[in-house]
């Protein structure tokens, strides 16, 4: 994925080395421009690479891109590729790593790029910090996920449970039951992707709480003091699963994607993640289990909050290193289409 080509002829790279310059899409000289595009996304994958393959068949520029998908080492992996003069042209943005990319000097504004109609479609929806920085577009708007509770329906039937657990209480005592009726064939009630616990928590405890009432990411917003005591709580029902024995052995070691390579093999009782699963099971771990979402529970069982929406304020970015930065944005103006972000 870090493998440089010798594009001199083509936007003033020389083995892989960007000097950092702008070169518009050409055709003269018959070489089609070759842009990277990095993400980490791996449930729509097979989604993307058609996209892609549309835009490398159909554009009027002789654009060609290549599309890497890269697994949990992402952020270290675009450091070593900036640091040796080998970025990607296009990256995967998120609020977890635009900020950082953006203070690395790693991303191009876009503000130039920016037509009026885009300005009309997006200008209500860039949001500084996360879209704009100094005064800078970064990124546009993308669609939004939810967060829901993974269920095997036929592992809730086989241990006699009849809906997903609404309340903490009732999870604990749910993969408890799954745990006794299956761990003989090494099926367990509970698993998270504990080997990175931010992401494990972000996909459970940030949405328990929230559905719970309380929003902010442990600031109170009504009486604007930091309070992580609704954290504890949640906590303590994780411990008991853990004391009960009905997480899945090794967790503390699991990426997602092992997580859910044993979750589609009818490992996993449960577990809570983001609403892209259906596309996981349909191409990247193709199960035959019936399995469904449900909202995940809260700390007694009310709704007093709602379900956050994440990861929708950021996209793809244009690497500051690119020798192709209007063939990258005319490949990311394609990605903001209308119906590619419907589907």
């Amino acid at each position: 994925g870090c493998g440089g080509n010798d594009n001199s002829s083509n936007g003033g790279t020389t083995n892989g080395k960007s000097d950092g310059g702008t070169a518009a899409p050409s055709t003269e000289t018959g070489q089609p421009v070759q842009l990277k595009y990095w993400t980490d996304d791996r449930h729509d994958q097979e989604y993307i690479k058609e996209l892609i393959n549309k835009f490398n068949e159909t554009n009027g520029d002789n654009i060609q891109v290549e599309l890497t998908v890269m697994s949990e080492n992402y952020a270290q992996s675009v450091d070593i590729a900036f640091s040796s003069n080998q970025a990607p042209d296009v990256l995967r943005l998120k609020s977890a790593n635009t900020s950082g990319f953006v203070k690395k000097g790693y991303l191009a504004p876009i503000d130039e790029y920016l037509t009026d109609d885009l300005k009309a479609k997006f200008g209500s929806l860039l949001i500084d910090d996360v879209n704009r920085f100094d005064g800078k577009v970064y990124s546009l708007a993308n669609t939004g996920l939810t967060m829901r509770l993974v269920y095997n329906k036929d592992l809730f039937a086989k241990a006699g449970i009849e809906n997903p657990p609404k309340s903490l209480q009732e999870m604990v005592e749910d993969a408890k039951k799954i745990t006794e009726v299956g761990k003989a064939e090494g099926i367990y009630g509970f698993a998270l992707n504990f080997k990175n616990p931010k992401q494990a928590f972000d996909r459970s405890v940030r949405e328990i709480l929230s559905l719970s009432g309380h929003q902010g990411l442990g600031f109170d917003l009504k009486t604007g003091q930091f309070d992580f005591e609704p954290y504890s709580q949640v906590i303590e029902y994780f411990k008991q699963m853990h004391k009960d024995g009905s997480i899945l052995p090794g967790a503390e070691a699991l990426d997602i994607d092992p997580l859910r390579a044993q979750f589609a093999a009818g490992k996993i009782g449960m577990y809570l993640s983001f609403s892209t699963e259906p596309g996981v099971y349909m191409d990247q771990f193709p199960t035959e289990i019936n399995w469904g979402g449900a909202l995940a529970p809260t700390l007694d069982g009310q709704i007093r909050g709602t379900s956050e929406i994440v990861s929708a304020g950021t996209w793809l970015g244009i690497s500051a290193q690119s020798a192709n930065k209007e063939a990258a944005w005319k490949f990311m103006q394609y990605m903001h289409g209308d119906e590619v972000l419907k589907t």
